[in-house]
């Protein structure tokens, strides 16, 4: 590692601890704000993986059947606005996999190099650790990606159990928590803490038998931030199962956001509550779907419509120029 780059991550991590922000993912936002982004505003965007690579056959179906690829870079914007956080189901497949197959949920810490090469390592270690807010119908694990000292690992990363749980859990880690599998008898040991210092990504993992599990991620921050997070609702509407009546106006596409210069209408629903957010997930403005109202006080750039109502839920994307 150069000098340059050195200086770099000591002074990322330097500030790390007061600027991981919790992710909440009731405020829609697809980026975790990692505060250790190398400069290409790649870090913290959800991503999705599996088994493929190892011959498996396991997938993710998103809630409410949104289509996404998040293997090849797709945006889960629109499964966070749905569910309030990151959900769906985990069909576990083992193909000609000779162990449980998994899929994964994660996130870069640092980012992509770059030009887009492979995402960064960085030191993370003032963090403390980590929290996560989640429900899960199987027993999941939080493990800390390494990036190509996966390899050197024999890809026994470090990781927590967490224990099932379908009515919400919250779990806060100290890095000491995070230990390689029993099973790993390598020369090249890993430490929790050692890893904290060459962090690559945040992996939420789900390997177990084949089956159906639905799983939701409502948040995630730093050792300490998620105490406000304790509810998380498997099974609630927005979730991973859908509400008939909605799914029946989704399908015929009546609902939908119209913008006429800076002014927002609706039509397809009749009463309900209409939200505007920014890319950071933050509610910039709030009317009712009954009657138009003027965005003419937003900056210019694109924003995510959220409508709840009694006929009709959906999410519309918008352009103010």
């Amino acid at each position: 590692m150069n000098s340059k780059r050195t200086i770099s991550l000591a002074l990322l991590a330097a500030s790390a601890a007061f600027a991981f922000d919790l992710w909440d993912g009731a405020q829609g936002s697809p980026q975790v704000v990692t505060g250790l982004d190398n400069g290409t505003e790649t870090s913290g965007y959800w991503f999705a993986y599996d088994d493929h690579n190892d011959k498996g056959a396991s997938k993710v179906v998103w809630a409410d059947g949104i289509s996404v690829e998040p293997l090849d870079g797709g945006d889960l914007s629109d499964v966070i606005i749905w569910c309030s956080g990151v959900c769906g189901t985990a069909v576990l497949d083992k193909g000609n996999l000779t162990y449980n197959p998994f899929v994964g949920i994660g996130f870069n810490v640092l980012g992509e190099a770059e030009g887009g090469g492979d995402p960064e390592a960085g030191d993370a270690s003032a963090w403390g650790g980590i929290c996560i807010s989640y429900a899960s119908e199987a027993a999941p694990d939080l493990e800390l990606g390494l990036g190509s000292v996966d390899a050197d690992i024999l890809y026994a990363n470090p990781s927590a159990h967490l224990k099932k749980a379908t009515a919400g859990n919250v779990a806060d880690l100290a890095w000491e928590d995070f230990k390689q599998p029993t099973w790993y008898k390598g020369d090249v040991k890993m430490s929790g803490p050692d890893a904290a210092k060459q962090l690559v990504a945040v992996k939420f993992k789900i390997q177990a038998t084949p089956a159906e599990y639905k799983f939701l991620i409502c948040g995630v921050g730093p050792k300490g931030a998620c105490g406000s997070l304790s509810y998380c609702d498997l099974y609630g509407p927005s979730c991973c199962t859908t509400p008939p009546a909605i799914k029946a106006v989704r399908g015929a596409s009546v609902a939908k956001a119209t913008l006429n210069g800076r002014t927002l209408s609706f039509t397809g629903v009749s009463a309900g509550t209409a939200e505007v957010l920014n890319l950071q997930g933050q509610v910039v403005a709030k009317g009712d779907v009954s009657s138009a109202f003027g965005l003419a006080g937003l900056d210019a750039g694109v924003y995510m419509v959220r409508v709840a109502g009694k006929s009709a839920n959906f999410t519309d994307m918008i352009v103010l120029k």
